[in-house]
């Protein structure tokens, strides 16, 4: 089975990081007004907002490096890479489509929905149906425990916008999941090439 080659641990290690990284500087920057746990990350990423460059551009190299990753994971079955690059095209869509100082708006919702749900779907997607030993993160079991965390998550954040709950505490677990979750596909995937 071929491996990922060592720049993919770069393009999937980077999204994380990059991910956690922009957010605790964006909410820093907002002051004391925002507030993490109820308010999402598009309100950080809004017009008008004090980082609005520094979540663009973070969803800009976000997305790039789903779409990298998803090009790397030469072991992955095809669907899931799809999946994958489709997902880091929605984070790049978002750059296109901002949500607005206040409210809502039906095209961010869209672009957000639609990235979740391909960044949820991909791990079963990428699975590895063989009879040889599978990189552990390209099982199907594997991929699809993985799979129902995101989902799970994913419901939980949309209670808690449908509640005025915490939608900011789910948003971020269901993003940070889906971030880290590349790179540990990438991590098998050299480890059992090694």
């Amino acid at each position: 089975m071929r491996s990922a080659p060592w720049w993919a641990l770069v393009s999937s290690g980077c999204a994380p990081v990059l991910l956690v990284g922009s957010w605790m500087i964006a909410q820093t920057r907002q002051g004391p007004e925002y507030d993490p746990a109820r308010q999402t990350l598009s309100v950080l990423a809004s017009y008008g907002a004090t980082s609005y460059w520094l979540m663009t551009g973070m969803l800009l190299v976000l997305g790039s490096c789903y779409v990298l990753t998803a090009h790397a994971l030469r072991p992955a079955a095809p669907a899931g890479r799809v999946a994958l690059a489709g997902g880091g095209l929605c984070a790049l869509a978002l750059t296109l489509v901002p949500a607005p100082s206040s409210g809502g708006a039906l095209e961010h919702g869209a672009v957000s929905t639609a990235g979740l749900v391909l960044l949820a779907v991909w791990p079963p997607l990428a699975a590895v149906w063989d009879r040889r030993p599978v990189p552990w993160g390209l099982r199907l079991d594997v991929s699809l425990a993985a799979s129902v965390l995101m989902g799970a998550s994913a419901l939980w954040f949309l209670a808690e916008l449908q509640s005025a709950g915490a939608p900011g505490i789910a948003e971020r677990v269901v993003t940070f999941v889906q971030a880290l979750w590349p790179f540990l596909v990438v991590v098998s995937c050299r480890r059992a090439a090694a």
